[in-house]
């Protein structure tokens, strides 16, 4: 995929939403575009070709997706400007990494696009059963890189991949997600359709031709704070509480204000501190702005069921997580929404569902304890992103702030993520053996030289290229030699699959079959000609 490049024109004159054909218009409750989505109009909407879109979050980046929806969509016009849909046969994949995601965009496309007809599907993990029928007729899949990743491998042995040929655009959101563990799913997702893609057989399907966007955040706006290293990592989230009112003192400025905590007490615990802090101010409170703030934030107080939160919503601080009971949950998320309780400390499952903005984000502690390793670890980079964009989201709020408090030593990768200076690496290689087999099984690499070829699709290709010592691979190296340490890492990753029994190879090592239930996979592959 290409960045996108200058777009000429005015770059400061906004569209207008009367500038798409009369069907589309009623898609978007809006007149103009915003900049961004004006500078980007020709590309997504007047054009076919692959596009990677990196601005802050709240920016209007999912309007993007829409206007390459409704380019694809544009081709069942009629000279006329009359819209006849043909439902399935020209297919849209949204990939989001986390399912909340996910669903929000299922809501938001069902009504903003169900009066063209377009049918929508949902696969997360909450449906596993997946009518064919339906799959076939659907018009926009959206989806996680996992479960579109298990979808497909699995689909084969019933001819479940037969929808694949109508793919014709693929939506990655969040796309740096790559540069964390789980973006080894995503990277061989795109693989396998961009192989599929290349197929002979599929030179008349949609597939032929299929286009990707892809979209990323980046948030400029931040302020990072580096603290110095307690006795263990439990003390220093601890000790980071004693900072938090100042913080927002000084970024909140008596607005709104989201405090992201790692766990459940640790949320609690944030907003008694603060309460105990800004009720020891009386009349004085800098959460409080009338009387009649107050005497609201009372009544509600006196219908929680949980008597730490009651004791804490009269100081116009709260706390919400998954402890809550759903009465308690709706009534601090009704109380935050309409301005009454001014701040909300949380954990981070708030920032993948539940649309809470506000002014002020403060990340407390960049950790959390990770159970199975028994130690606190760093958050992925796109969750982290994720409580970054809570904050000024649009319409709520014109500005923004993130304050991330971590440690000294982790300072510059909060600096270089947020800034969007972090350089996206693959993760595809440590994983390469699982996604190879995974390949072999679909028949799309039956030799050596089509393994190669898929790598060459990947991701992990490009990044090789341009950063070889982060691969293992000497800087400088000229191409043929590159290309035959391409072919190396295929040799390598194959013998171990054969060494496991997973595969079969003959005596040269060219052609590659799965063993086990080969002949049920090649029966489906030859009837749906995958």
């Amino acid at each position: 995929m290409a960045a996108m490049g200058p777009l000429g024109g005015d770059p400061y004159a906004l569209r207008c939403v009367s500038d798409l054909p009369p069907p589309f218009r009623p898609v978007f409750g809006f007149r103009y575009f915003n900049s961004l989505q004006s500078e980007c109009f020709p590309v997504c909407f007047l054009s076919d070709v692959n596009m990677v879109v990196s601005a802050p979050t709240g920016s209007g980046k999912t309007v993007l997706f829409e206007l390459c929806i409704l380019r694809l969509l544009s081709r069942f016009l009629t000279s006329e400007s009359r819209f006849s849909l043909v439902k399935g046969t020209l297919k849209t994949i949204y990939i989001a990494p986390m399912k909340a995601l996910v669903q929000e965009k299922m809501r938001d496309w069902k009504a903003k696009l169900g009066s063209l007809g377009i049918n929508c599907l949902e696969m997360t993990g909450d449906s596993e059963f997946y009518n064919k029928k339906v799959i076939h007729d659907s018009d926009l899949i959206l989806t996680t890189p996992e479960k579109f990743d298990s979808m497909s491998r699995n689909g084969i042995r019933d001819g479940g991949l037969g929808f694949f040929g109508d793919i014709a655009l693929v939506l990655i959101d969040e796309v740096h997600l790559l540069n964390d563990p789980r973006g080894a799913s995503l990277e061989a997702v795109v693989s396998r359709i961009k192989m599929l893609s290349r197929l002979g057989h599929m030179k008349s399907a949609p597939l032929a031709n299929v286009r990707f966007i892809a979209v990323s955040a980046t948030i400029s706006n931040a302020e990072d704070i580096g603290y110095s290293a307690a006795k263990n990592d439990f003390l220093f989230e601890r000790r980071l509480q004693s900072f938090i009112f100042d913080i927002l003192m000084q970024h909140s400025r008596g607005k709104s204000a989201l405090v992201f905590c790692s766990t459940r007490k640790g949320a609690q615990e944030a907003a008694h501190c603060l309460s105990q802090t800004v009720g020891s101010l009386g009349y004085s409170n800098p959460f409080m702005k009338s009387m009649q703030q107050y005497e609201r934030l009372r009544e509600a107080s006196l219908t929680c069921i949980d008597k730490q939160l009651q004791s804490c919503i009269v100081h116009g601080v709260g706390f919400h997580n998954g402890g809550l009971c759903s009465k308690d949950r709706s009534l601090v998320e009704g109380l935050f929404l309409k301005g009454d309780l001014q701040i909300l400390c949380t954990t981070n499952t708030l920032a993948q569902g539940i649309n809470l903005p506000a002014h002020t984000v403060v990340i407390k502690s960049t950790q959390f304890f990770n159970k199975e390793k028994g130690s606190y670890v760093e958050y992925e980079r796109s969750m982290v992103l994720q409580m970054c964009g809570r904050a000024g989201r649009p319409p709520f709020d014109d500005t923004g702030t993130v304050v991330v408090m971590t440690r000294r030593e982790t300072v510059h990768l909060y600096e270089n993520l947020l800034s969007g200076c972090e350089m996206i690496e693959s993760q595809l290689l440590p994983c390469a053996v699982e996604h190879l087999n995974a390949e072999i099984v679909h028949l799309t690499v039956s030799e050596i030289n089509l393994a190669i070829e898929w790598l060459k699709c990947s991701y992990l290709y490009i990044r090789i290229k341009k950063n070889p010592e982060h691969y293992g691979i000497k800087r400088g190296i000229p191409h043929d030699l590159l290309e035959k340490q391409m072919r190396d890492i295929c040799v390598e990753k194959i013998h171990e699959l054969s060494e496991y029994g997973l595969i079969w190879t003959d005596g040269d090592g060219f052609l590659l079959k799965p063993l086990g239930e080969l002949s049920i996979l090649q029966e489906s592959y030859n009837r749906f000609n995958l």
